[in-house]
């Protein structure tokens, strides 16, 4: 190879390297906002469950064992 056509290549590679590491930065960021996003979701629905389990503690614990019983079923089948 020429130096000249070298010199190019190196070139070419070192903008598609920083247009990568650009491209990653903007999907870290992307990411780190939708993840913000659905944390506060989760943390939403908790504080929702938590009430509803306070307002109504034997309708939770029905729940949870009807839960457990189907589960049970489910894994103890052959």
């Amino acid at each position: 190879m020429e130096p000249a056509t070298t010199e190019k290549v190196m070139a070419d590679l070192r903008a598609v390297v920083r247009d990568a590491e650009a491209l990653l930065g903007a999907v870290a960021a992307e990411s780190g906002e939708r993840l913000e996003g659905a944390s506060e979701s989760a943390r939403e629905a908790a504080r929702d469950i938590d009430a509803q389990v306070r307002r109504h503690p034997w309708a939770a614990v029905g729940i949870a064992a009807a839960a457990g019983l189907v589960l049970g079923l489910l894994l103890g089948r052959k």
